[in-house]
C-alpha cells in the first residue's frame, strides 16, 4: 500500500491538484491577490488554487494538526531588494483559511483542538492517488 511518504511530492501534488478541480472553487477575488507581502504580482498560472489546495491537503496529511498561522509561516518568503538584512515574512491568511474551508466542506478535513486534521476519507483520497502514482496508472 503506497502512502504519501512514498511518492515525489511534486508528481503527488499535480495529480490531486488535477482531482481537486471538479471538488472545489476558486474564488472571484483570487485572480487579483497576492499570495505574499513577498511577492510582487498575483500568481500568473490559471490553476495555482488548487495547487496550493493539493499542497495544503498534503501538508494537513503529513503534520496531521496544524493550523493558518503553521501554514502561513510554511508559505511565506523572505522580502527582496532591501539594502537591510533579509526579513520572513508570512504568507496571506485568508488564501489558506478559504482553501481549508473550501476542503473542509467536501468532508477531507476537519478541525480539531491539534489545529485542521485529516478525515479517513481525505485520508483514503490521498492514498488512492498516491497508489495509482506507485503503480505507474495515472
Amino acid at each position: 500500500m503506497a502512502s504519501v511518504y512514498d511518492i515525489d511530492p511534486n508528481i503527488f501534488i499535480r495529480e490531486v491538484a488535477i482531482e481537486l478541480k471538479g471538488k472545489i472553487d476558486i474564488p472571484e477575488w483570487a485572480k487579483y491577490v497576492k499570495t505574499s507581502s513577498t511577492r510582487e504580482r498575483p500568481p500568473i498560472q490559471d490553476d495555482f488554487w488548487y495547487i496550493r489546495a493539493a499542497s495544503i491537503l498534503r501538508e494537513v496529511y503529513i503534520k496531521n494538526g496544524i493550523g493558518v498561522s503553521r501554514l502561513r509561516t510554511k508559505y511565506g518568503g523572505k522580502t527582496k531588494n532591501t539594502h537591510v538584512k533579509k526579513i520572513k515574512k508570512i504568507s496571506s491568511g485568508k488564501i489558506i483559511r478559504n482553501i481549508l474551508q473550501q476542503l473542509e466542506k467536501i468532508g477531507f478535513v476537519q478541525k480539531s483542538k491539534k489545529g485542521r486534521v485529516l478525515t479517513p476519507e481525505g485520508k483514503s483520497f490521498l492514498d488512492k492517488i498516491a497508489g495509482r502514482i506507485k503503480n505507474g496508472s495515472r
